[in-house]
């Protein structure tokens, strides 16, 4: 069992995610073989959706396409494409040059329809200033929550991804009191303490994984991304199944008690996708599951 290294390791300086979609009527399988080869798990990681098993007339356990939840206030777009590429480095310049190169391997089978550039802001921070991923399960327990096993060769030691990107109106932030801002997220900004006094809309309350039946643990690797005057966060989250992601999105959408998570007054999903993580074998992605 050997999980993709990036899922595990700390959020690096910068980051670089390729969404691609398939080509109608092109054979993936000569482009994932040469992608597989290609990732090494730990600089770049490869995450397959279910379009691609669905081409292959093959089913991944656990893997599905993002939710369509239709009482979700706010609405919450999902945007489910066939691959998502995780490039981690420290120079940008570096990461374009590896995306370019990754991209030209996936043609003709696959086009790329979105990138997104991401960084570490400060000690691990949105770009409100809070700690980002402050609950994240560590060591074992990181591994219990993301990663999968007993369910046989090339399938243990893979991961489930929920990705999405969320636009932030730093407008309507800063126009809330710095009360109110702690009160949307839970937490004290200087001290990343709970609140004691936090209302129920909180985001810590609406999202707490050990609150949920089963509990809903996940690993979160989310960074922040700017584009001209726009920014916000990128959210990641791994987990061993989609389940726990999917029960957190569904309590701050209101589907639990009616009750919205209160982060949605100053940010808001563009968009959202859920992508398999396989294993690694021999520094190589290990796609025997989908046998290309």
């Amino acid at each position: 069992m050997t999980p993709q290294a990036a899922i595990l390791e700390p959020i690096p300086d910068h980051a670089r995610h390729l969404f691609f979609d398939r080509v109608p009527g092109a054979d993936p399988r000569a482009a994932l073989r040469a992608l597989a080869a290609a990732c090494d798990g730990r600089k770049a990681l490869l995450g397959i959706g279910a379009p691609v098993p669905e081409a292959l007339g093959v089913t991944i356990a656990g893997l599905r396409s993002f939710p369509h939840l239709p009482a979700a206030r706010p609405a919450i777009p999902a945007t489910q494409h066939a691959l998502w590429l995780w490039l981690r480095g420290k120079e940008p310049g570096d990461l374009l040059h590896q995306g370019r190169a990754l991209e030209a391997l996936a043609a003709p089978a696959f086009t790329r329809v979105q990138v997104i550039d991401a960084y570490r802001y400060r000690d691990s921070r949105d770009l409100t200033g809070y700690e980002d991923g402050t609950e994240n399960p560590q060591g074992d327990a990181a591994v219990a929550a993301a990663i999968v096993q007993g369910l046989g060769a090339g399938l243990d030691g893979a991961s489930f991804a929920a990705v999405q990107q969320w636009l932030h109106d730093f407008s309507a932030f800063d126009a809330m009191t710095r009360v109110e801002q702690d009160h949307c997220v839970g937490r004290n900004r200087d001290s990343n303490e709970e609140l004691d006094d936090a209302p129920a809309s909180a985001h810590i309350k609406r999202t707490a994984q050990e609150d949920f039946e089963p509990p809903a643990f996940v690993v979160r690797r989310s960074m922040p991304w700017t584009q001209g005057a726009d920014a916000g966060l990128v959210f990641l989250a791994f987990g061993k199944s989609l389940d726990a992601f999917e029960a957190q999105l569904r309590r701050m959408t209101g589907h639990d008690d009616g009750i919205s998570d209160a982060l949605f007054r100053f940010t808001r999903p563009l968009g959202g996708g859920y992508y398999w993580c396989p294993p690694m074998r021999d520094g190589s992605v290990d796609l025997a599951a989908l046998a290309p």
